[in-house]
């Protein structure tokens, strides 16, 4: 038979493996996203350069011929 003196330092131990988990990852998903949006908003900005640049050269091409 199971008593609670046995499960307990069992549940106390997932439990505090539980907590440092979290404390890892939240930490970690909260960086993981501020980065991906920084990503995503220079790939905006190259993109933009690029259509940008794209534009600058077809007018200099179409002034020369």
């Amino acid at each position: 038979s199971a008593s609670l003196a046995v499960v307990a330092p069992g549940i106390a131990e997932a439990l505090v493996a539980t907590a440092v988990g979290l404390f890892a990852a939240i930490p970690a998903v909260v960086a993981y996203n501020y980065q991906g949006a920084r990503l995503n908003r220079l790939l905006e900005r190259l993109d933009d350069f690029r259509l940008e640049y794209s534009d600058s050269m077809r007018r200099a091409i179409s002034r020369v011929a």
